[in-house]
């Protein structure tokens, strides 16, 4: 039973980084954001075969609102996690957050976040207990500031930080491109990427990510190593735009 318990929550780790895939944006503009669906499949490392599926879409909402979603369905776990926000100047504007975790011997975990910008606060649920708090122009939230890297990215800057609002706190992420020549394999197909990693400090757990130029920088693998050597990767296995 214990060793069941260690694969499910190590499944669960692996399905959280998708957290990390950004979506695309145009790239005649550099700045207008494409309407997209995009699926990835996963895998642990030590032939432990998992059957997941995890998708990823954008989709305008009018008015310059979009909503960015992520849906992932096992027999471990399922999460559903969105955003709806504004896209002004090139930034994500966040208007509301949800995030809802579950599956077979896990907790059920939920966030919501409401972000009100006339009054300069966000309320919320987080571990079952509401907060508010203060917010400052630019701050982001657990799934639009992925959409900000990537956008970043795409526009050439290699070194990121964000403001992110997650649970009751307001943290500073950082992201760095590490290599922009990276060739990799998926499946029969020779990808030229750029390698990014997520910077942090007094932690062995990395998290690498590749994004194809030839494909408007979406994601196309991403790796994380845990600090006990275990590995979890994430590959595309197809992407459809809709301008």
């Amino acid at each position: 039973m214990t060793s069941h318990l260690v694969t499910r929550l190590r499944w669960a780790v692996l399905v959280a980084c998708l957290g990390i895939i950004t979506p695309p944006v145009s790239a005649e503009t550099g700045k207008g954001l494409v309407p997209f669906e995009a699926s990835y499949t996963a895998a642990m490392e030590k032939g432990v075969s998992l059957n997941g599926s995890a998708k990823r879409t954008l989709t305008p909402q009018g008015n310059n609102t979009w909503l960015y979603r992520t849906d992932v369905s096992s027999f471990i776990v399922n999460i559903d996690e969105s955003v709806l926000f504004r896209w002004e100047h090139g930034w994500v504007v966040p208007l509301n957050y949800r995030y809802h975790l579950s599956g077979f011997l896990i907790k059920d975990r939920k966030q919501s976040i409401d972000f009100d910008w006339s009054k300069g606060v966000a309320t919320g649920e987080y571990k079952g207990e509401s907060f508010q708090v203060a917010i400052e122009d630019g701050i982001l939230d657990p799934l639009g500031f992925q959409l900000q890297l990537h956008q970043d990215i795409s526009n050439g800057q290699r070194e990121m930080a964000y403001r992110v609002l997650d649970g009751r706190s307001v943290d500073t992420d950082r992201f760095a491109v590490i290599d922009n020549k990276a060739v990799i394999r998926n499946g029969n197909k020779t990808i030229a990427t750029l390698k990014a990693e997520k910077v942090r400090k007094d932690s062995s757990r990395q998290t690498l990510m590749w994004f194809s130029p030839e494909q408007n920088y979406l994601l196309v693998r991403l790796l994380q190593v845990e600090p006990d050597g275990s590995r979890y990767e994430l590959k595309l296995k197809d992407a459809d735009f809709r301008p």
